[in-house]
């Protein structure tokens, strides 16, 4: 939901805003048409006309009229998604219980239970995700909550938020950042696992578009630029197939698509290559059209034929017809080398799974109607389900679990007995124990995939086979913690350490009753949190429990003086980690570097902060400010590691940042210098970094091996632009390859 504040970008008259309106609600119409039975048009208006009353005097940000936005939102449902005339009454309605005076009770009058239910549920959603508390994690529980009762309200929320981004231009810069990156930690991912992948793409691409504009604007330039060299490519690598397809008899659909900004620039990060060197910049897609128990063997059929124009890539054969995913998705792909040494991407998809892949969880149940078989997705569903009935764990662990257990790839692996079971990515022997059961889980000594022996942490593959193996005298411990990535795991493993942390802590309560009898004070609860305070642990069970285990002997309690149930407190104890000593440089730093940033919405006074470890900004970087609890301010770049995390759970702690020149500090950044080996090639870059450009070396290693040398140079730079210029001119050295920036320690 946005501001509806009214900000004169948009200017038709009134006259002109009612046809717009009419105009987009006859589009509406118009997609929804095949999907409307007898008397379906006329509450489909009447939401239409109560949205329209509701909505009469408030705006968008951009100045246009606010029923657009129900409007679009509906008709991204039925046009991209697949939903029917339900899901577009409550698209309409979707925001007019939080905004105007529509309540509850008038949508269910009127239009029954159901929608009044889904209504409720993205009432519930609009009102968290947008809320700026960092209540968000607790409120993405009940999000979850509704979804697992009527998917349907996620898919209209996931309307909602893609019309929103595909809007977003009007919105203030902090916005902006904030909503981008709430989309790409819960929506896009969610996209994802609802099997809906052109919304879950197009979500991330927007949301890059905010984050990181420059590299969007890269990558989009350097993909428009190749557009006709790809065309051209694809057309003759299609060529010779549509020959053999023909010839085959087959009823076929086959085309190129390039691929997403985003999934291009995550394949640069993770790969550490370039643009040019992205292997696959486009995939080719294959549709058949057989009858529905025919579809496996026709796709294999076409895979064959297929590798027999191209030589295939065994590891990168992906058979999701035999397994399907659990969001429903059915497909086979593999990678082949094209014409001049190019691996190219193949999609084989039926026209059944195709729509399924393209609308996700509405095409799923359409093709389900009348089948009794229990879905993937509903095991999914049972899971979530599972997982929020246990109220106790932290949300933001929650959100951090759900992201890692739910919304991850999955993969699938066997029991001895060859049944199947579906773990996310990542998953461990240890994980698949606590799938089967909690008993086993805790009694887990180890495994054996395959037959053979291995750890708990073993990480698990697809197609694995694993067989448990117990222990009456095993007992999970701390270190299970970082062995495990589902959400049930880890909910049963703190389960057990907080039991057996209370029961230690008994021990620990005696033993301070003991030393509190001593100087006549009293283990009050009181007193406890007073203790737990002075020694800086989070609770009184912490401080009972590292009383018990000796890690705290009470040596202080002499200090103290008691009266009765009340501790007096000497000076707090300086902490045992102080700060270890820093080179000179980098203490200089500290002392000088308050000035250089101008932060929005604060007096002119100089405001203390520090540059986050993270991401480790220098000036020119597009940066945020992020108030800590107990460390202030801390500067983060937007695209660091951590933003989307902060900027989605904690936006109310965000403050808008921007650098101001100043000379006078210098930043360590680290660059990375890959080359050829050749004479003098260190003189050449030392020359042109501290001779020419009178930067500082703070450190410098070079490796060289088979006529290729790397090169790690720490520098002290002023800002962004320096860094930029130091790394053109590298780059520009006779036989240097590629210069990347990486943080500096």
């Amino acid at each position: 939901m946005e501001n509806t504040v009214y900000i004169p970008k948009y200017n038709l008259s009134e006259e002109e805003e009612k046809k717009e309106i009419l105009r987009q609600y006859r589009g509406l119409l118009r997609v929804l048409k095949p999907k409307l039975k007898p008397g379906d048009k006329e509450l489909v208006r009447t939401a239409f006309e109560m949205a329209v009353e509701a909505h009469k005097t408030m705006r968008r940000k951009s100045g246009e009229p606010y029923i657009l936005h129900p409007l679009a939102v509906a008709k991204i449902c039925v046009e991209e998604i697949g939903l029917g005339v339900r899901s577009t009454i409550c698209a309409l309605l979707h925001d007019t219980v939080e905004d105007t005076d529509i309540t509850l009770e008038d949508i269910k009058r009127e239009f029954g239970n159901e929608i009044a239910k889904i209504v409720d549920g993205l009432t519930k959603i609009s009102t968290v995700m947008d809320a700026n508390t960092s209540q968000q994690a607790e409120n993405f529980k009940k999000i979850l909550l509704t979804l697992t009762d009527d998917p349907r309200v996620i898919l209209i929320k996931l309307s909602d938020r893609l019309h929103n981004m595909r809007t977003l231009d009007s919105m203030k810069r902090e916005k902006q950042l904030k909503i981008s990156s709430e989309t790409v930690y819960v929506y896009a991912p969610l996209a994802h696992r609802m099997g809906l992948y052109t919304i879950k793409t197009e979500l991330e691409d927007l949301a890059m578009k905010y984050m990181e504009p420059d590299t969007y604007r890269y990558i989009a330039q350097k993909l428009n630029d190749t557009k006709r060299e790809r065309t051209k490519y694809i057309n003759d690598f299609i060529r010779p197939l549509k020959e053999k397809l023909e010839k085959a008899g087959f009823e076929f659909e086959i085309f190129g698509r390039p691929k997403s900004i985003h999934s291009i620039w995550t394949k640069m990060k993770k790969k550490g290559v370039s643009f040019e060197e992205v292997y696959d910049l486009f995939a080719i897609r294959i549709l058949v059209n057989p009858p529905i128990e025919k579809e496996k063997e026709e796709c294999w059929k076409v895979y064959s034929i297929i590798t027999d124009a191209y030589n295939p890539s065994p590891e990168r054969l992906r058979d999701w017809l035999s397994n399907p995913k659990s969001n429903g998705y059915e497909a086979l792909h593999t990678t082949v080398m094209g014409p001049q040494g190019k691996w190219v991407e193949v999609q084989i998809r039926t026209k059944r799974t195709n729509e399924i892949a393209e609308k996700g969880l509405a095409a799923h149940w359409k093709y389900k109607e009348g089948k009794d078989d229990e879905s993937r997705f509903d095991k999914w569903f049972q899971q979530i389900r599972e997982a929020l009935s246990n109220q106790d764990s932290n949300s933001l662990d929650f959100l951090q679990d759900f992201k890692t257990s739910f919304l991850a790839e999955e993969i699938y692996v066997y029991t001895p007995k060859g049944d199947i079971r579906m773990l996310p990515v990542g998953a461990t022997a240890l994980d698949f124990a606590f799938s089967v059961h909690t008993a086993v889980g805790s009694r887990c000594i180890g495994a054996k995939v395959n037959h053979k022996l291995v750890p708990i942490g073993h990480k698990l593959r697809s197609g694995d086979q694993v067989e448990i193996i117990t222990s009456a005298k095993q007992k999970p411990n701390q270190e299970w913690l970082n062995l495990v990535v589902t959400t049930k795991a880890k909910t049963k493993i703190k389960d057990t350490l907080k039991e057996e942390k209370r029961r230690v802590a008994e021990d620990g309560k005696h033993i301070l009753q003991k030393k509190l009898d001593a100087i006549g004070g009293m283990a009050t609860q009181h007193n406890i949190e007073e203790l737990a305070s002075y020694y800086k642990l989070n609770s009184s069970l912490d401080l009972l429990y590292e009383i018990a285990t000796r890690k705290i002997d009470l040596k202080e309690l002499k200090d103290f003086t008691a009266s009765g149930d009340r501790l007096f407190f000497p000076k707090p104890p300086k902490p045992e980690h102080e700060e270890k000593d820093e080179d000179h440089h980098a203490r200089h730093l500290k002392k000088e570097k308050d000035a250089e940033l101008i932060i929005f919405g604060e007096s002119s006074d100089k405001i203390q902060y520090t540059l986050a470890n993270c991401c480790k900004p220098i000036p020119g970087d597009d940066v945020f400010g992020f108030v800590t609890t107990g460390e202030g301010l801390k500067i983060h770049r937007t695209n660091c590691p951590n933003a989307a995390r902060l900027l989605a759970n904690y936006g109310h702690r965000v403050v808008k940042t921007k650098w101001a020149k100043n000379k006078e500090i210098s930043f360590l950044t680290g660059l990375k210098i890959v080359g050829l080996d050749d004479v003098g090639v260190i003189h050449k870059i030392t020359n042109l970094i501290s001779g020419e450009m009178k930067f500082n070396i703070a450190a410098m290693t070079i490796e060289a091996a088979e006529g290729i040398f790397k090169g790690n140079i720490k520098v002290f730079v002023h800002d962004k632009d320096e860094l930029d210029e130091l790394v053109k001119r590298l780059v520009e050295l006779p036989g240097i390859e590629r210069v990347d920036r990486y943080d500096a320690e």
